[in-house]
């Protein structure tokens, strides 16, 4: 569904008198989503603990979703009856166009098998946009994201104006940028690439350029790739997490990520520099696994307050391949060596 001239729905409470400067940005949005807010609430939807635009409403054992991202809403359903009867709502308190059944969103096409029970999410059309948009949609297949020994660092950037000026006609910030946003929303298999060449947007080398050029070649023949979920009666989130170890040439810092599986595919993850110059694997695995387990505990929350997956509010589990890392955080002992840490994340 979507909201006609969205930011004009909100009321005014006061009189106003107003002289429009330049560069003038409108406030009116605030308005409209404390508006909406007072309305849905008013239904009988309550918002998510941790997501002010998710909303949910139980009628019985009927229950129904709402999503709000500006001025798109998303609504799903266990019932048809009570999917017509928010829309016919909506529809009373707003001025909303009725677009059926989503089937993009965002840039992203939303394809469903019922008979089948799966759910998949594509950017297929997206990083074909981006193809062309590049001049690769011809390019040649890539097999691989990065080259095995492929290190990057600032001591590669150019060392003079007049290299630097050749670089600025390369449009490495707008090829990074698109390829950010397919990262954010279905490739996570892109993720570590991307944040890594996401360092050198100012001060870039042909080498970057080169691996960034790679990346493409390798969503050349892989953007057909979607994310796939499959029902399931028995739903669990396990989770995921790993690090290098001093991988950043420059400063030793090292990158680590996580990702969280939900109905056998992927609805979560994450890659970035650690803050902290860590001494040993155990160490820098051990803050990747605290950063899994934060986003653990806000993944938690918002699925608890959804109430549609049974026994959630158990122990998330999250999977690491350091046997010290999972003897160190059971054991709640303090070492030498493991101050740091201590002072860090357990204090």
């Amino acid at each position: 569904m979507d909201v006609k001239i969205v930011f004009l729905n909100g009321d005014i409470d006061e009189m106003i008198y107003m002289m429009q400067p330049e560069n003038f940005v409108s406030n009116e949005s605030k308005s409209m989503y404390h508006k909406f807010h007072q309305v849905i609430t008013s239904y009988g939807f309550e918002e998510n603990v941790v997501d002010d635009c998710v909303y949910h409403k139980f009628n019985g054992s009927k229950y129904i979703f709402l999503v709000l991202y500006v001025d798109d809403i998303l609504l799903a359903s266990s019932n048809t009856g009570l999917l017509h009867e928010t829309k016919r709502f909506l529809t009373k308190n707003f001025e909303i166009k009725d677009i059926g059944e989503a089937s993009f969103v965002l840039g992203i096409h939303i394809l469903r098998d019922r008979s089948q029970g799966i759910l998949r999410l594509s950017q297929e059309n997206y990083i074909s946009k981006v193809l062309e948009r590049f001049d690769k949609k011809d390019s040649k297949p890539g097999d691989t994201l990065i080259a095995k020994r492929d290190k990057f660092s600032l001591n590669q950037c150019p060392n003079n104006d007049l290299e630097r000026n050749e670089m600025q006609k390369i449009p490495y910030a707008s090829v990074v940028g698109s390829l950010m946003y397919a990262q954010v929303c279905t490739r996570p298999d892109i993720t570590f690439v991307v944040g890594v060449l996401g360092r050198y947007l100012s001060d870039l080398e042909m080498q970057h350029w080169k691996a960034v050029k790679r990346v493409i070649h390798y969503l050349r023949r892989t953007k057909g790739h979607m994310r796939t979920y499959r029902n399931s009666e028995d739903l669990e989130i396990i989770g995921y997490s790993d690090s290098d170890f001093a991988g950043c040439q420059l400063n030793k810092r090292s990158t680590s990520g996580y990702i969280y599986m939900l109905a056998r595919g992927v609805i979560s993850w994450k890659s970035i520099k650690q803050t902290l110059i860590a001494p040993s694997t155990m160490a820098v695995e051990f803050m990747a696994c605290f950063e899994a387990s934060n986003h653990r505990i806000w993944l938690q929350k918002f699925v608890t307050s959804l109430w549609v997956v049974d026994g959630i509010e158990r122990p998330l589990k999250i999977y690491r391949d350091n046997n010290s890392v999972v003897l160190y955080s059971n054991n709640n002992k303090s070492f030498t060596k493991s101050k740091f840490i201590d002072i860090k994340f357990l204090k």
